[in-house]
């Protein structure tokens, strides 16, 4: 559809829910369709409606009263990744990612879902993701279930597949990397050498258990590089996966938790490792536009976070006197790439590295279908995405994939394993932290016992 062919409709309802999207943005679509090659989705299936475009123009549909709620259109929505791959594609400055959420908070206000979903929704979003007994009770689960043995029986049997979809998901299983990071939060870490800056990180939820090994490098490398490092202990959960499934009254709870955490600390920046809740954060004052308490020092806030690999390009970081002799190549991690605009930093920090051979990577910027928890709800439509990407990695001859995400980290471990030539996925900073450490210690030295 060309622009000058654009529907004309009328204008959005005004008695609608406060988080639907908003008339303002929508007009913003012009149809140009420039947006449709950037879409995985689309590139995937072919479809209009499950386009950037198409999504947008059932949005105005619902918005103009000429159109319900149906199945179809939430289908349609639900099918978005939210990578705002079209956001970096579009001349208009169409802000799909605010629309796309603020459409699932729409469906999720007017739509009743089976009880079954309700309940599952509630206990992961309300209880699981928020809680630290919780994650470390599924984090030792997990790892029993790994370190048993019976993860690999379950696998080389082929009994998985008579559990269907559970069985597919069983395969992006991530390790559980014991011990958990909770016992490092609420503690301060001290520069190395002189110190340069004082900076506060946020740890996470699944990431604790997860990615455990990940904090333990991104603290070790701020310390490299001057930095004092305290770890906040009322912070929570970022909000992000609430967001992305439209339960914004519940993100914003977490939102006033965690600027409440991090700004009782004298500190010069917020840093995460994980893009998509970096996005989230840097956001925060979008989400808390109409709390009158809050709206001022959610800005203060966002002014304060950075990613990783952003802060430290930013202040200019120690080279590595080590070098590793290996072909790296780099996944861009969409909610830095389109959401926070951030695609040079992470290079930049990879070129650093002595011996390091880095090669591009064909459309680095496009998703690997991690997306949160969409690699779990859809997992077909996540799985095909992902055999393409791993054939784009394959191609690179990279024995080491980058990234700057926890999530797609996990996607990209994934995707070695069905897919990949033995390459090691690793995120930017556990890369620099290799290149930095003569050893592998992390207090204590000695290999800890398994604790939860």
């Amino acid at each position: 559809m060309a622009a000058s062919e654009a529907p004309v409709f009328p204008p959005v309802l005004p008695d609608r829910h406060p988080d639907a999207p908003r008339g303002a943005d929508l007009d913003k679509c012009v149809h140009c369709g420039l947006c449709l090659n950037a879409c995985p989705t689309y590139r995937e299936l072919g479809l209009e409606m499950d386009s950037p475009r198409g999504r947008i123009y059932q949005m105005i549909q619902v918005a103009t009263g000429q159109a319900e709620i149906t199945p179809s259109y939430v289908g349609h929505l639900d099918l978005c990744l939210a990578c705002r791959g079209c956001e970096s594609a579009c001349p208009s400055g169409v802000p799909y990612g605010r629309l796309i959420e603020a459409a699932r908070a729409e469906i999720e206000a007017c739509v009743r879902r089976p009880w079954h979903v309700r309940l599952l929704r509630r206990f992961v979003f309300d209880h699981f993701l928020v809680s630290r007994g919780w994650l470390k009770a599924a984090g030792a689960l997990l790892y029993l279930y790994q370190a048993t043995g019976l993860q690999s029986l379950a696998r080389a049997s082929g009994m998985l597949k008579l559990f269907g979809k559970l069985g597919r998901i069983e395969r992006l299983a991530p390790q559980a990397e014991v011990p958990f990071f909770f016992s490092q939060i609420g503690k301060t870490f001290p520069a190395k050498g002189e110190k340069r800056k004082r900076v506060a990180l946020l740890a996470g939820c699944l990431a604790n258990v997860t990615s455990a090994r990940l904090n333990e490098a991104t603290v070790r490398v701020l310390q490299e590089n001057g930095c004092e490092v305290v770890i906040p202990e009322d912070q929570t959960c970022c909000g992000a996966l609430h967001v992305h499934s439209g339960l914004k009254a519940r993100a914003r709870e977490l939102a006033r938790r965690n600027i409440r955490a991090f700004l009782a600390e004298d500190i010069d920046a917020i840093v995460t490792n994980a893009a998509g809740c970096g996005s989230t954060l840097k956001e925060y004052h979008e989400l808390l536009e109409n709390d009158p308490e809050f709206h001022g020092i959610a800005a203060e806030f966002v002014a304060k976070v950075k990613d990783i690999t952003e802060f430290l390009d930013g202040i200019g970081i120690r080279r590595p006197e080590k070098a590793i002799r290996a072909v790296v190549t780099y996944q861009d991690s969409c909610h830095l790439a389109h959401g926070q605009k951030i695609r040079q930093a992470p290079r930049n920090l990879i070129a650093a590295i002595p011996g390091v051979e880095f090669r591009e990577l064909p459309l680095a910027d496009l998703c690997c279908g991690s997306a949160g928890v969409y690699n779990i709800v859809h997992d077909d439509m996540a799985a095909s995405i992902l055999e393409k990407k791993m054939a784009l990695v394959n191609g690179t001859g990279a024995d080491i994939i980058a990234t700057a995400n926890v999530g797609c980290a996990i996607q990209l471990k994934a995707g070695a394993a069905l897919h990949g030539k033995g390459q090691r996925v690793l995120h930017v900073v556990e890369l620099l932290d290799e290149a930095y450490r003569q050893d592998g210690a992390w207090p204590p030295a000695a290999p800890p016992p398994p604790a939860f």
